[in-house]
């Protein structure tokens, strides 16, 4: 066990993950040897036998377990990237020892005494902010995870975290299942109409792989959308929605309902447990938006914005659906189809128009471009690091000045072992320690169209702007500069996450931006001024619509969390319909529900949550307005972004990193404004 190489300091090249050395075997005894290490550190602090003060205690505790975080989101990002059946099983064994041991150091006596020694007396410490917030970090996550219990509740809390571990795992394995379980074989050629030929290539190439005759489609998103949005088969085009709308709903070994409703339950125990009286009241005391109530009342304010404009839409949809095809009444198969249809008539603007202008390496570049004339990036391919999966590509990331800013992965395509979505992660996080400022490992993760033979990988304009929203996740990471790990990058609130991600698709829609990187992948000419003004011009198309579809997804989780004690639910599809009784524009379907596969508030970490994508564009609406003021690309402003949002990680509270940016707290008009839902 001593050569296990996760339980030794890689010696790589900036100490990057050695993946072709590391098997999946390694994994459980190296999580096991990393666990004794950490509760030896944990056992210095507490037998130290000076007074606690904030260095021998606070500080010691957060660089504790460095290996353990290592091994740690080094694995969990391969159980979302690169998955396999043994990392499965090893996951189904490792997250409950990690939830026990986490129990294990936030119910430990001994050193929450310490830390309430020095939390006591931090008015005489002469802390730096970042000292004081890390301080009363430390001590809210003892205090709001059971330090203050008496032992019986303590036990009770360490039985609801072990249970919720392995029941979040089981809820994510299922959805991933269903998704990969899914194929629709075309044999006949007819029934391809409508679709873009990239698509059908796709379809051919992948039924090919499996040694299929056909087109092979499945709930990939890749596949997936460009199927409802542009078959014209509708029996087809329902067939692959009732798949998609239907996962862990089935009432099988895959099935989700009984998960989520012992999710919900056990998160309500939880919370009741530490004196809260629900979930979201647990979760939102550490939020910008506070309380539940708050969250309610931003999400049905905009509701009441974006309702009458949605109805219209939907109406003018439905409409243009019966004057073109004599449909009668639209379901939900037929959104996407007839939205594609009807924009295209409005604007004569077809994705299938922009994507010659949106090669993958074109857009990576756009992206570095963008950071480059912010922030100063520099981003230069490099060979000499591994990688977990050969698609993946590897960035050294300089300023100007040359100095090593951050490594950076890039995963772009979908495959088997790979869930859905888009995300940003970390295999290593920035921090300073005895004068050593520790750069970070960032990866971003997606699941974009595959280059086929005749074509190259060719974005959509909607997968254009996810690949800057991680990107700028990507920027908050790379450009840490805190002294703490657990206060550094991505480290903030939930609900203020969002806002560098979501301030960076701004630039999508900007000519001066475009014209950097959207070039015809075959003649090289730059994206005509015209489709730019289209893309703007159509940016607020079905807004209404789309804000009525994110805000029933905020209204549902909160209804999970923050309403009715979740014992008294016990149908999951009759609780979902009333959660979505104020938002619901297409007719019930039978055998669909969300809640079954709504990984984000079941699985990742946005239960009580959701509203904040909202939240955050109300943020970003309001300081890209600020740039639009001063320049795009105005430095100065530019500056103020990095200097007091990007870097800063959670080292104070986002509402005065917010307001030093800006000058002033943000104003949700300029959201409404943008997505023309006020004047």
């Amino acid at each position: 066990m001593s050569s296990n190489i996760l339980n030794q300091k890689f010696k790589t090249p900036f100490q990057t993950v050695p993946f072709s050395k590391i098997k999946d075997q390694h994994f459980l005894p190296a999580f096991k040897k990393a666990i004794a290490i950490t509760k030896l550190e944990i056992d210095a602090i507490i037998n130290n036998t000076e007074a606690p003060t904030f260095k021998n205690t606070i500080e010691a505790l957060e660089f504790s377990g460095e290996q353990l975080d290592r091994i740690s989101s080094l694995f969990f990002n391969l159980n979302s990237a690169e998955t396999n059946d043994t990392i499965q099983k090893i996951a189904q064994e490792v997250s409950p020892l990690l939830s026990e041991f986490s129990n294990d150091i936030t119910l430990n006596e001994s050193l929450f005494k310490r830390i309430k020694i020095v939390y006591e007396s931090k008015d005489e410490l002469n802390l730096s902010t970042e000292q004081q917030t890390l301080l009363e970090k430390k001590y809210k996550s003892f205090s709001r995870n059971g330090a203050n219990l008496t032992e019986d509740k303590k036990l009770k809390l360490r039985s609801i975290d072990k249970k919720l571990s392995k029941l979040k795992l089981k809820f994510g394995e299922n959805v991933l299942a269903e998704t990969n379980n899914f194929e629709m074989l075309i044999t006949n050629e007819s029934d391809l109409s409508g679709l873009p030929e990239g698509t059908k290539e796709a379809a051919k190439q992948f039924a090919e792989s499996k040694n299929k005759e056909g087109w092979l489609f499945t709930l990939d998103y890749p596949s997936y959308i460009p199927f409802v949005t542009y078959a014209d088969n509708r029996d087809l085009r329902k067939k692959i929605t009732l798949a998609a709308g239907s996962k862990g709903f089935h009432n099988d070994d895959l099935d989700n309902q009984k998960n989520v409703l012992e999710i919900a339950n056990l998160r309500h125990q939880r919370a009741n447990l530490l004196g809260y009286k629900t979930h979201a009241h647990f979760v939102l005391e550490e939020r910008m938006a506070e309380t539940p109530e708050n969250v309610e009342s931003f999400l049905n304010e905009l509701l009441e914005k974006a309702k009458p404009a949605a109805e219209r839409e939907f109406e003018n949809l439905e409409q243009f659906a019966k004057t073109l095809d004599n449909i009668d009444q639209l379901k939900k198969w037929d959104g996407a189809y007839y939205s594609e249809k009807l924009k295209q008539k409005l604007f004569d603007l077809d994705d299938e128009k922009l994507k010659p202008y949106f090669k993958l390496e074109n857009v990576i570049n756009g992206a570095f471009t963008v950071a480059n004339k912010l922030f100063d990036l520099q981003f230069q391919e490099i060979n000499t690091i591994d990688k977990y999966h050969k698609d993946v590509l590897t960035y050294k990331v300089t300023n100007t000045q040359g100095d090593f800013i951050a490594i950076f992965y890039a995963d772009f395509f979908p495959r088997p072992g790979k869930r859905n979505g888009a995300w940003m992660t970390s295999y290593k996080p920035q921090y300073t320690k005895n004068g050593e400022n520790s750069r970070p490992h960032i990866s971003i993760v997606c699941n974009f169209t595959k280059p086929t033979n005749s074509k190259p990988s060719l974005l959509t304009f909607n997968e254009v702007t996810t690949l800057f929203h991680e990107f700028g996740h990507a920027l908050h990471g790379m450009l840490a500069n805190t002294t703490y790990p657990s206060l550094s990058g991505t480290n903030v609130y939930w609900d203020f996450v969002e806002l560098p991600s979501q301030i960076m698709e701004n630039w999508c829609y900007e000519k001066e931006a475009l014209e950097l990187f959207a070039m015809h992948y075959q003649t090289g000419e730059v994206i005509p001024m015209d489709l730019v003004e289209k893309i703007k011009e159509s940016a607020n198309f079905h807004e209404g619509m789309q804000t009525l579809r994110q805000l029933s997804f905020g209204l549902l989780d909160m209804s999970w969390h923050a309403g009715e004690s979740p014992e008294t639910i016990k149908n999951v599809k009759a609780h979902e319909l009333k959660a979505f009784k104020n938002t619901t524009l297409y007719p019930e379907t039978e055998n669909t529900c969300m809640s079954t596969a709504f990984s984000h508030i079941f699985q990742g970490g946005y239960s009580s949550g959701y509203y904040s994508y909202k939240w955050a564009e109300v943020l970003d609406a309001d300081a890209f307005e600020y740039f639009k003021e001063e320049g795009i690309f105005n430095k100065t402003v530019a500056n103020k972004f990095k200097d007091h949002i990007l870097s800063r990680g959670g080292t104070e509270k986002p509402m005065t990193l917010y307001k030093r940016f800006r000058g002033q707290e943000p104003k949700p008009e300029a959201l409404l404004k943008r997505a023309g839902l006020i004047k």
